[in-house]
């Protein structure tokens, strides 16, 4: 019997039919599992994995690592998985690899064991990063690809949610039934997702004629790279919050526990609308002018964290970063495809860089940090003030790249314009 897979229409059209919805929601349903659950969920397990004697402090935090390392590796690993398996075929196994990973760590039967299903898990988080939305959104009408994004990313933002709200609820059942439940969850989700994703590649764009010059490519290459490092460092401005905003509730301003838990929770909330708000923002005014805005938002938030404990300002910089956390993935992944237009598989290799990057710096952000955290005494300013630096620096960066190509053609037309007046005299 011959399988049916969603077949989508041309990306020409405007406007998104039921196939199109299908493909989304299975691009939904694979970042939820494989990094909305498989990252997000565990940290509200940590507390429960010692007291339970599962593991130790220090080994729950390095089974925590675990998922960044694989959550790197599967970002290299992403592209050839799909080359030779197909992306459908390749995102199928991963989704299959995050369930099964949910099940296998309901049975703590070593470190080492634990360890490897935690790192399959973010191997699959990493790689699903990297093809879930490029095998979809080629085929999505270019003036939807902002709300296509952003529903494929919701799946982040509503992980984020369920760490300080679903979580806590399976926790009353066990320690095992949490992990079975998630793995049960991934199971329906994976299978939604089955036959959703799109079995064909998009017709063939047209490409650019030749003519159009070197330099051109030249400048398109310098703005992907800067691209590649504002992604960075916007690794490196996200983790402090990530890691800390937490415990610099509870200890930090002296609120304990619960309302620290509470700031994850509106945390969490303003994650689910991340992904949807920056992607319509985006089909509005671009992705360019969306993604600097995203920047100076998050400098400005973070930069909040570091000189104000004042309760309204750390929850409405609480609510920016949230939102911004899983937000700024469909703006990046949108501003790869404006800037190459024509090629499908460069789009795909560009934003396999980029998050490699991100995955990269987000990872020796979060040692580095946790070395200067240490090393200071605890001081949570100085590391708020290191990632709103970081995002700082983005910002400029990106300015400075736009302002480079008008400098040069504000020369180019002085030189000419010279040139034409020493002809006619």
């Amino acid at each position: 019997m011959p399988e049916h897979t969603a077949t989508l229409p041309s990306p020409t059209a405007s406007t998104l039919d039921a196939r199109a919805l299908f493909a989304t929601l299975a691009g939904l349903c694979a970042s939820l599992v494989a990094i909305g659950l498989a990252r997000f969920a565990y940290t509200p397990l940590i507390p429960p994995l010692i007291q339970a004697h599962w593991f130790t402090s220090s080994q729950a935090v390095t089974l925590g690592a675990a998922n960044f390392a694989g959550y790197l590796a599967g970002a290299l690993l992403g592209r050839p998985l799909a080359t030779a398996l197909s992306n459908r075929n390749a995102l199928r196994l991963l989704m299959v690899i995050a369930t099964a990973a949910f099940f296998a760590c309901a049975y703590p039967l070593s470190v080492s064991w634990f360890f490897v299903w935690r790192f399959a898990s973010g191997v699959s988080g990493g790689a699903i990063m990297v093809l879930v939305a490029t095998t979809i959104l080629p085929h999505i009408p270019a003036a939807r690809r902002g709300f296509a994004g952003g529903m494929i990313f919701l799946g982040l933002g509503l992980g984020i949610a369920a760490s300080g709200t679903l979580i806590p609820e399976l926790l009353r059942l066990g320690l095992k039934d949490t992990w079975i439940g998630l793995g049960l969850f991934a199971a329906i989700l994976t299978a939604v997702s089955w036959f959703g994703w799109p079995g064909a590649a998009p017709a063939a764009p047209v490409v650019p004629a030749p003519g159009q010059s070197a330099r051109k490519a030249q400048r398109e290459n310098t703005a992907m790279r800067v691209l590649y490092g504002q992604y960075a460092a916007n690794a490196l401005g996200l983790v402090p919050a990530m890691v800390l905003l937490v415990d610099y509730v509870a200890r930090g301003l002296g609120r304990g526990a619960e309302i620290g838990a509470g700031y994850w929770v509106l945390y969490g909330v303003a994650a689910i609308a991340g992904p949807l708000v920056c992607g319509n923002v985006a089909d509005r005014i671009g992705f360019g002018p969306a993604y600097r805005l995203a920047l100076l938002l998050q400098a400005i938030a973070v930069g909040t964290l570091a000189l104000s404990g004042n309760p309204i300002l750390v929850g409405a910089a609480t609510v920016v970063l949230g939102l911004f956390t899983p937000g700024i993935v469909p703006l990046v992944l949108g501003r790869i495809h404006e800037m190459v237009p024509h090629d499908h598989a460069e789009q795909r290799a560009a934003w396999s860089r980029a998050t490699t990057a991100f995955a990269l710096f987000q990872a020796l952000g979060g040692y580095g940090y946790s070395y200067l955290f240490t090393l200071s005494h605890n001081n949570y300013a100085l590391i708020f003030l290191c990632g709103a630096t970081a995002l700082g620096l983005a910002l400029v960066a990106d300015l400075v790249a736009r302002r480079a190509p008008l400098a040069a053609a504000a020369r180019r037309n002085g030189v000419t314009t010279q040139e034409n007046t020493g002809v006619l005299e």
